[in-house]
């Protein structure tokens, strides 16, 4: 079993706490990022992270796991691989998720959603509301990061998350760190900041 002491110092000798402006996929702001992939790029600690969500599934009997793309794609398939079921990804189209590549799903899947890092749980939600549409049963969520403050909520699904650290984040609109005009990042294309 993974702790959470455990879980930090994977995040601290990866170099994947950041911190700088970053805007975060939800559209809020911050001043601190998560870069999951710091940690995922590691076999070994991806692994390591899969078994443990893997662990915390494996009686509900799933039969697929699911991220969105692009942050959920790894700890699907290292939870997937763990679990020795399917594995897949959603993609955004026009904002919403899709199942695109042939990936699809019946009414017979159990399945868990899995997400690298959680703000608002919105993208998740989408996922659920997708492989809803196909019949399949969603059995839970899963991320490895929690940065909600508790404010990501899915209700009567069980919900998994094997640290919570939460920033403070900030609607454009009213971000200091805009304010000061601090340039903006966005993850995905982050260049390297004072690492925590």
């Amino acid at each position: 079993m993974l702790t959470r002491e455990q879980l930090l110092k994977m995040f601290r000798e990866s170099h994947a706490l950041l911190r700088g402006h970053f805007e975060l996929s939800s559209g809020l702001h911050s001043g601190h990022y998560f870069q999951c992939a710091q940690v995922l790029k590691d076999p070994k600690l991806a692994n390591l992270i899969g078994k443990e969500l893997a662990r915390q599934f494996k009686a509900r009997r799933p039969t697929v796991v699911i991220g969105p793309a692009a942050g959920g794609i790894v700890p699907a398939f290292v939870t997937a691989q763990a679990l020795g079921v399917r594995a897949m990804y959603s993609e955004r189209v026009d904002s919403e998720m899709q199942l695109r590549r042939g990936f699809t799903v019946t009414q017979k899947d159990r399945v868990v959603v899995t997400e690298d890092a959680i703000t608002t749980g919105e993208s998740a939600r989408k996922v659920v509301h997708l492989i809803e549409s196909f019949g399949a049963k969603v059995i839970g969520i899963a991320t490895i990061v929690d940065r909600s403050g508790g404010r990501a909520k899915f209700p009567g699904r069980r919900f998994v998350k094997l640290f919570a650290l939460a920033f403070e984040t900030f609607l454009p609109d009213d971000c200091p760190l805009c304010s000061e005009q601090i340039p903006v990042t966005r993850p995905g294309r982050i260049p390297r900041k004072t690492v925590l």
